[in-house]
């Protein structure tokens, strides 16, 4: 048995592009399970843009979970957002988790924005001025409620979601000046604390689409400007070993091992 998991981040909607994924959109339910979204959904957080992000993701078929993304803190509005997108069916998750009972098994789900901070030997550091320790601690205590999610699911298989990036191999292309920005080594320390079969995330448009953490999990970006499409669909289980995932675009008419 296999569980399907259509995914896309970055879709930065508006009343201007309203529609522009829809239609795939229409038929995710034929390739996919459930879908997952990997936070900037909206241009800049406002309640207005969040109901957008209802009428273009809601009542598609199949479960819509979602994180949150940097974008959707720009104009202090979250509580409005969160509330006008669970109205809509859209599960949002932050430093939480579900598990969904799908045609090929349990599927476990856990989500956090994220924050950055950098990767091995160049990130930031719990010290000197308050700034700088609020802001790891930002990351650190992220990352904890992500691994503590994660870890808490009883499920057949394990999905990690994430805004901001778990390793850096997903973010070549961007410039590495920016790359404490786009994401910390804790969240990926976090995925590797429990049997997580996938991680998915967004955030960075010029990035690379395919990384690893270092205890091995397949990571992969899917903000919408690296896909290049409404969005991937990921087959794992059956046949294939646990630490293998499948893609396909989301017209299911370009397999490739991922």
């Amino acid at each position: 048995m296999v569980i399907r998991i259509a995914a896309v981040g970055d879709v930065h909607l508006d009343e201007d592009v309203v529609g522009r994924f829809r239609p795939a959109l229409e038929e995710v339910s034929n390739h996919a399970d459930v879908l997952l979204l990997a936070g900037d959904l909206t241009r800049h957080g406002t309640e207005a843009e969040a109901r957008c992000v209802a009428r273009e993701f809601g009542g598609l078929g199949v479960p819509v979970v979602t994180v949150l993304g940097n974008h959707e803190y720009q104009c202090d509005e979250v509580p409005q957002v969160v509330r006008v997108l669970e109205a809509a069916g859209i599960t949002v998750l932050e430093g939480t988790g579900m598990v969904l009972d799908c045609a090929g098994g349990r599927l476990g789900v856990a989500g956090v924005k994220g924050f950055g901070g950098g990767f091995a030997g160049r990130c930031a550091a719990d010290f000197g001025e308050p700034e700088m320790k609020a802001f790891v601690q930002t990351s650190t205590e992220s990352a904890n409620a992500l691994g503590a999610a994660l870890r808490s699911l009883d499920c057949d298989l394990l999905v990690a979601l994430t805004h901001y990036s778990p390793v850096p191999d997903t973010l070549a292309g961007e410039p590495p000046e920016i790359y404490a920005f786009l994401g910390c080594y804790q969240l990926g320390q976090a995925i590797d604390s429990a049997p997580t079969t996938l991680a998915l995330h967004g955030h960075a448009h010029h990035g690379t689409e395919r990384g690893t953490t270092p205890g091995g999990v397949r990571v992969r970006n899917v903000a919408h400007p690296v896909i290049k499409q409404a969005y991937s669909v990921f087959h794992l289980g059956g046949h294939l070993d646990q630490g293998e995932v499948s893609r396909m675009g989301s017209s299911g008419s370009r397999p490739a091992w991922s």
